[in-house]
């Protein structure tokens, strides 16, 4: 893997687990999604414009992926606001390849390796210990991560279709226009617009650039290097969250917590093999 690939996947790592620090760290982290959603629909629009490219099978595909990408808005935020990063993040990114796997084999008809098995069972484990054995664990916080790591496999699944249809800006940049605008809509709604703009502060506008920023930077890896070290190297975004959840956000990340999520990224690695 040549250097340049490898620091522009460690980048992506960490700029993926940082802006979901900086959501999880706001006094409200509703608010500061809407500023995040709309400040990287706004900042990326030229470049999609610029490399615009689709054809008509895309928009099945977009309708599909929009409807999840906003279940996993607004199931991230809702997390972030009742639960810690270090449990709901690695809930998140390590079950989710396992669904997608699961769904491949079910569905689909896809062998599985003895690597992806002992995958799926280490991330089983990073798992058990993300979660902890405490009696008085935190139940919400894992029944949000996993509900999370759901969205993130559907719309993994289609945007896997879909992307063959548009260049990848283009697409991305389509794909969170509608979740977006219902996200914000509601939000304003319900809360007000007194709510966002208290939250329309530079760790929120940061966080929006980086959110479609950290996929910029794996698509650059990938055209450096093959796309199984990329992914593996970019999944490691879970042990960074767990220490910026530790360093940042002063949580209460036990030793076996930090262990869970290097579990979960072997296993993640070892599923996508």
């Amino acid at each position: 893997m040549p250097p340049s690939a490898l620091a522009l996947a460690l980048t992506a790592a960490f700029v993926h687990a940082l802006w979901n620090v900086l959501l999880a760290r706001a006094r409200d982290p509703e608010a500061a999604t809407v500023v995040a959603l709309v400040v990287s629909i706004v900042v990326y629009a030229p470049t999609a414009i610029v490399f615009w490219d689709l054809d008509a099978a895309v928009w099945p595909y977009l309708a599909a992926s929009s409807l999840f990408q906003l279940g996993y808005v607004v199931l991230l935020a809702a997390a972030y606001r009742r639960s810690e990063l270090s449990l709901v993040y690695p809930l998140a990114r390590g079950v989710a390849p396992v669904l997608v796997l699961g769904i491949a084999v079910l569905a689909l008809g896809v062998g599985t390796s003895a690597a992806q098995v002992s995958g799926v069972c280490l991330i089983a484990a990073g798992v058990l210990l993300v979660r902890g054995f405490r009696r008085h664990a935190d139940t919400t916080g894992v029944v949000l991560g996993l509900s999370i790591a759901a969205f993130i496999a559907a719309y993994t699944l289609s945007d896997n279709e879909g992307i063959r249809h548009a260049s990848a800006l283009t697409y991305v940049e389509l794909e969170m226009i509608v979740p977006t605008v219902i996200y914000a809509a509601v939000f304003a709604r319900l809360r007000g617009a007194a709510a966002i703009r208290a939250e329309l502060n530079p760790a929120s506008v940061v966080a929006g650039v980086a959110t479609l920023g950290a996929y910029t930077l794996v698509l650059l890896a990938l055209e450096r290097a093959p796309a199984a070290p990329v992914a593996a190297v970019r999944e490691t975004s879970v042990v960074i969250a767990a220490l910026l959840a530790w360093v940042v956000l002063k949580e209460d990340v036990r030793p076996t917590r930090l262990a869970g999520a290097a579990l979960v990224v072997a296993g993640i690695v070892l599923v996508g093999a």
